[in-house]
């Protein structure tokens, strides 16, 4: 009876983590045809000339600007409520400290000189940590993103419950 209830949490559990990689992927799109590829940083280091900027018309119009945060912010609490086997009270402290993660992030490209200056020197020389300190320097405070990130929150809480609701049910 335990490891028939064990392996439906494990499926649960997949099942938000590849509900938070689609997501990803799907970000990845977004920042693909709706980004400037010289303010992308996965699309600048490649060195590839594969962004779509530009080429396509913008179907999300204004809402693409902020869509990225929705999507970092859902997608990353579904792959990490997935690995952690969250029950509802631990779904609400992984939102929660993803929701302030991603806030801290934002509200730091509004104070750029002190954000900037958090990050060690060390971090110029290694792969995505590289970036760190250009993205408070280049990046923009929007508080648009603030609700993005707000409602990022709230739908990937109610995503994680859904799914724990069907895990009841089976």
């Amino acid at each position: 009876m335990k490891e028939s209830a064990k392996l439906r949490q494990v499926i649960v559990n997949r099942l938000q983590v590849l509900i938070g990689i689609a997501s990803l992927v799907f970000g990845t799109f977004v920042y693909l045809f709706y980004r400037p590829p010289d303010q992308t940083y996965f699309i600048y280091i490649s060195g590839l000339n594969i962004s779509s900027y530009n080429t396509l018309p913008n179907i999300f119009g204004l809402v693409g600007n902020s869509l990225p945060s929705f999507i970092h912010v859902f997608s990353f609490i579904l792959i990490t409520a997935g690995f952690l086997f969250c029950q509802k009270r631990d779904c609400l402290i992984v939102c929660s400290s993803w929701f302030l993660v991603d806030c801290a992030f934002e509200i730091g490209q509004y104070f750029k000189p002190w954000s900037s200056e958090i990050f060690p020197n060390w971090f110029e020389g290694v792969l995505l940590l590289e970036n760190s300190r250009g993205y408070f320097v280049r990046g923009t405070f929007d508080f648009f993103d603030l609700i993005a990130i707000a409602l990022g929150t709230v739908t990937a809480y109610c995503v994680l419950l859904a799914v724990s609701e069907r895990r009841v049910v089976r």
